[in-house]
């Protein structure tokens, strides 16, 4: 993902200041995801040179737990960029900040703090009690 209309004053401000919102997430999760794969390089690494015996060795379930926590954390982090990518599409297609349920706009402030929401917090909240 690039800044290519960053600068480009036919794109209106408040889009370019999304786009720059959604770039910086974007570069913050890629690096949390670097750190996060080092990590996980780091327990294998470590249990390589160990001869493991997960039911026998008293640190084999926590090892086995910080690597299944550091995979799962790599995977919403995947995710969450996956989520970025599309949000910059909806945004230069000009649907960013709709509802792709009800279609009604998302408020701010829930963009604030989830730019890549695609659903209002009303619709957010029905889908999760289902």
């Amino acid at each position: 993902m690039t800044e290519n209309s960053g600068d480009d004053p036919s794109v209106p401000p408040e889009h370019r200041a999304v786009r720059r919102r959604l770039l910086a997430d974007h570069a913050d999760t890629s690096a949390r995801m670097a750190a996060l794969s080092r990590d996980f390089e780091a327990i294998v690494e470590a249990n390589a040179l160990v001869a493991v015996d997960d039911e026998h060795d008293p640190e084999g379930s926590s090892t086995a737990f910080e690597r299944a926590h550091v995979a799962s954390l790599l995977a919403q982090a995947r995710e969450h960029l996956a989520e970025l990518d599309l949000a910059v599409e909806r945004l230069e297609n000009g649907d960013y900040g709709r509802c792709e349920v009800c279609g009604e706009l998302i408020p701010a402030a829930r963009l604030e703090v989830r730019p890549a929401a695609t659903t209002c917090v009303g619709c957010a909240g029905a889908e999760r009690r289902r």
